[in-house]
């Protein structure tokens, strides 16, 4: 039994789900997201609480059961509110600009790094050292800060590079005399 997929999700005043079998719509003030699932996982939409279920007791079927569940959970806090993700850039001469639909960072190579922005996600500058990535879809806005995190990981010994805001970073030792 999954202990995730058991638990019922509330829908807020002012979002609309669309349920077709496995396809679920969810509109809000945000924009609207729509996902299809197996035909093992079914949707109850009762008043303002979705309940999910499954109706298989395959391994595959269970964990379908609890993913769901969260997938429509973020859907529906995505519409509503959305996500967004903050970047921290730390070192000398680490710097980002936004010019028209490009991310431009200067990261301590021997050239700017160009990144094109999608058009479903907004990302901001309100710094130099900092960047601001939101969206509605979770997964999309995290995948971005994750690809523009690789372009320049913080290193062990100095921390420099590009990090989430309040990330931890493990300092290793230095060299010894």
């Amino acid at each position: 039994m999954s202990r995730v997929g058991k638990m019922p999700v509330t829908v807020p005043a002012g979002i609309s789900l669309k349920i077709d079998g496995s396809y679920i719509k969810a509109s809000g003030p945000k924009g609207e997201l729509e996902f299809s699932f197996p035909e093992l996982v079914q949707f109850r939409y009762d008043g303002n609480l979705l309940t999910v279920s499954t109706n298989s007791e395959e391994k595959f079927g269970r964990s379908m059961w609890g993913t769901a569940r969260n997938v429509v959970n973020n859907m529906i806090q995505g519409v509503n509110t959305g996500f967004s993700k903050k970047l921290e850039l730390v070192g000398t001469g680490y710097k980002a600009a936004i010019r028209g639909k490009i991310l431009v960072l200067e990261l301590r190579f021997s050239h700017p790094v160009f990144y094109g922005i999608p058009s479903n996600v907004n990302i901001e500058t309100p710094t130099p050292t900092e960047i601001v990535i939101s969206g509605i879809n979770k997964q999309v806005v995290g995948e971005i800060a994750s690809e523009i995190r690789k372009l320049r990981p913080p290193e062990p010994y100095q921390g420099k590079g590009v990090r989430y805001a309040g990330e931890r970073i493990i300092m290793k030792e230095g060299k010894k005399k």
